[in-house]
């Protein structure tokens, strides 16, 4: 095998934002997973089709020439006036539901597929988004020249080229009947003013958010909510604006994220307007840990005084015995303190030698016969040496006496 020519591809999806087996899931924006996509002979399928254009325009169009389109093909739509080019994205009894969802209201917006894309249409559309970045430098110095407070964020160009959607972005109504002739005349094509929120501008921007990933905005989140601060209230978090604004300047959409199991959670903590009455005071509600289910009370109603932090269920059970007209002695639960068990020093009464004397214990058990001996031989050798000891001494006396007797014999034998 040849290892040096041979040629790898890394497999991402499909080139135009989605794969044909309908397996993307969050690669691209707008992107729909399909999970009926391996379902043979589907009873309730539908003509109907999604279709995805540039930034976040999706449309939905009937099938009415019974193509064989699978997720990731080009085809030519209808539009007004003449086609665009899209990528279908959905098929199936999926966009049933994706319809209901984005609200169409009549089936007179529903329009059709042409056919699948075909060398010229895919040349015009190719020549058309040339055209988009020049466009829009030109047209913001248009703006810029008619004194209008706006900002053009992106222009889109229709497939056939003969219609442009300009975005802009704007704080106010802007009137702008006047940058709508200029910008006919200038580029000979019918023009139409779409507005887009600073949500839509992060999106289409793209960028990483404090969290470290990619924004929602840009890859998945594409139905934006309205966001206040109640929702940063209800999960304590301090209510600093730098912290609370994403990179589009408002409050991040990711605070409603988690507001209902927040909601959710506080219905099990006391209520703040209960005041715990002690034997000493009085106390009131500082703070609240949701996630941890304690509170923290304060002597003080607006300052942090001898503050004492106990459990939920603590609380509720002080608020019963108040109602019943009991006080308890603290807030903390009444319990015999025990005395803490002091260390103990393994080596404490340790001898460096505890270790060489077990061994000598077990000696005498395994030769328990030789210790015996040696006990019989050393007595046996002590009352030898008394027995000699003793022949020895009567030995001595015996000489002494003899000695004592010899000696008047020879005093006798001088003196004669």
């Amino acid at each position: 095998m040849d290892y040096k020519n041979m040629k790898f591809k890394v497999a991402n999806g499909c080139d135009h934002g989605g794969c044909c087996g309908g397996c993307c899931r969050s690669d691209h924006q707008l992107n729909t997973y399909d999970w009926l996509a391996d379902v043979v002979n589907d009873p309730d399928k539908t003509d109907l089709v999604e279709v995805q254009f540039k930034n976040t325009r999706k449309g939905y169009y009937h099938n009415v020439n019974n193509l064989e389109l699978k997720k990731g093909d080009i085809v030519a739509v209808e539009a007004s006036p003449g086609h665009d080019v899209g990528i279908v994205t959905l098929t199936g009894r999926l966009v049933s539901l994706q319809i209901k969802k984005a609200g169409l209201k009549s089936a007179d917006e529903i329009k059709r597929i042409y056919r699948i894309a075909k060398p010229v249409d895919m040349d015009k559309y190719k020549e058309a988004k040339r055209r988009e970045n020049g466009t829009m430098i030109q047209s913001r110095q248009i703006a810029k020249d008619l004194g209008l407070k706006m900002k053009i964020g992106d222009v889109e160009y229709q497939g056939d080229g003969n219609k442009a959607i300009f975005y802009y972005i704007a704080d106010e109504r802007v009137d702008f009947r006047q940058l709508i002739k200029v910008l006919a005349d200038t580029f000979h094509v019918r023009i139409e003013m779409k507005q887009i929120g600073a949500r839509q501008e992060a999106g289409r921007i793209g960028g990483t958010g404090p969290c470290g990933r990619e924004l929602c905005c840009a890859t998945w989140n594409k139905n934006f909510v309205s966001v206040n601060t109640n929702a940063a209230r209800v999960q304590d978090i301090s209510l600093n604006p730098q912290k609370l604004a994403g990179m589009c300047g408002k409050l991040k959409c990711c605070l409603n994220y988690e507001v209902d199991c927040y909601m959710e959670a506080a219905k099990k903590m006391p209520s703040k307007e209960v005041v715990l009455q002690t034997l000493d005071s009085d106390y009131y509600v500082f703070k609240q840990d949701i996630l941890a289910g304690t509170v923290t009370y304060s002597t003080d109603k607006n300052l942090a005084a001898n503050l004492e932090t106990i459990s939920a269920e603590r609380a509720r059970s002080i608020i019963e015995m108040n109602r019943r007209g009991e006080k308890p002695a603290t807030l903390e639960v009444e319990t015999v303190k025990k005395e803490p068990a002091k260390p103990v020093d393994l080596l404490a009464n340790a001898d460096i030698s505890r270790f060489d004397r077990s061994k000598r214990n077990k000696r005498p058990d395994r030769n328990s016969g030789r210790g015996e001996r040696r006990g019989h031989n050393g007595e046996a050798m002590r009352t030898r040496s008394q027995e000699n000891h003793r022949e020895k001494g009567n030995r001595r006396n015996r000489d002494r006496s003899g000695r004592r007797e010899n000696a008047p014999s020879q005093s006798h034998r001088k003196e004669d």
